[in-house]
């Protein structure tokens, strides 16, 4: 198997926005920065249920999704050529977030893509209740580190991560708030990755910056950062909120390339004419009066097809990213 150096996660609220989701899944930038991990909040979801995306990309939903009297609004899309072996979906009581988790030599790392409400705690008493619950699946790894991340929007305010001047922020409701959710991340072990003071949101009246998407590692991995940090000039159409790009040392997994017989590009005169002659090796034809005649005739035949197919169908290496339906007329033109 090859290896990424690094595992590199994108995270962004999308506002719900069809033309943000395909400006992000469709650029380039991704490919380049090698991103592995795309964590989506309130993204955008069509009347059957599905969010936009490519064949580049799985995409994992919460395990609530699509249940009674529930709303998705956090998926998280993992790049096809990861090996599928390296990664799994770990259920969660809960449409607003997505938990992953990654393994390799290195260890694990338990991934919490997180959509949290503005109007309630629910969603921060059921991660509190998670990391509870699940002490060994969590933080107890077969060899390397287990590490832990919660990424995502936690529509939160507090001097610890917006600009402590700011204080039209720091309401008494606002702030009582924010002391739950820094409680729940102190009970699960984690400290902030994105640097304090990062703002990652614009409000769309006042044009006011503030911080409500966040990045929580835990507190014995800074090890493992290698970079985390927003890109204002990626920032897409249509969206309040900032993407922030974090860089893991942490090698990822790629799934081999495979080698298929290309039968789209064939050329069939060629092909006919091969075949031909290796049918002409076969005995003259005569009627067939046995079924061990007919057993060898359907030998000979296969036989002759096969080496024909061996010898005149083209070979190409199919990559978990390469675009299957590129055609020979589309490379033409």
């Amino acid at each position: 198997m090859d290896q990424l150096k690094y595992t590199t996660i994108w995270q962004q609220n999308v506002n719900k926005s069809r033309i943000s989701q395909h400006n992000l899944i469709s650029s380039n930038y991704l490919v380049s920065k090698q991103v592995s991990i795309i964590a989506l909040q309130e993204l955008a979801i069509d009347n059957d249920g599905f969010t936009l995306m490519s064949r580049e990309w799985v995409a994992i939903y919460p395990t609530l999704h699509r249940k009674p009297n529930t709303s998705t609004r956090a998926v998280t899309l993992i790049c096809a050529s990861l090996n599928p072996d390296t990664w799994e979906q770990i259920d969660f009581p809960s449409a607003d977030i997505v938990v992953i988790q990654l393994h390799g030599e290195w260890g694990k790392v338990t991934i919490a893509n997180v959509y949290n409400d503005c109007n309630n705690d629910d969603t921060i008493c059921l991660l509190t209740e998670f990391h509870i619950r699940n002490q060994a699946a969590v933080y107890q790894a077969n060899i390397g580190t287990a590490h832990v991340l919660w990424v995502g929007d936690f529509n939160r305010h507090h001097p610890y991560w917006d600009d402590p001047c700011d204080d039209r922020l720091f309401t008494n409701e606002a702030t009582a708030a924010a002391e739950k959710l820094i409680e729940a991340i102190a009970d699960a072990g984690l400290d902030l990755a994105l640097p304090s003071g990062t703002p990652t949101h614009r409000h769309n009246v006042s044009k006011l910056w503030s911080r409500l998407d966040q990045v929580f590692i835990s507190d014995h991995s800074k090890n493992i950062l290698v970079s985390c940090d927003t890109q204002p000039d990626h920032w897409g159409l249509n969206t309040d909120h900032l993407p922030i790009l974090m860089v893991l040392d942490m090698k990822a997994e790629i799934s081999e390339n495979t080698e298929i017989l290309n039968f789209r590009d064939i050329d069939w005169e060629a092909f006919c004419k091969e075949l031909s002659t290796q049918l002409a090796k076969l005995p003259p034809p005569s009627q067939i009066k046995s079924q061990s005649q007919m057993d060898k005739s359907c030998e000979g035949l296969t036989i002759a097809i096969q080496r024909t197919i061996i010898s005149k169908v083209p070979v190409s290496t199919i990559t978990p990213k390469s675009k299957r339906w590129w055609m020979k007329e589309l490379m033409q033109l």
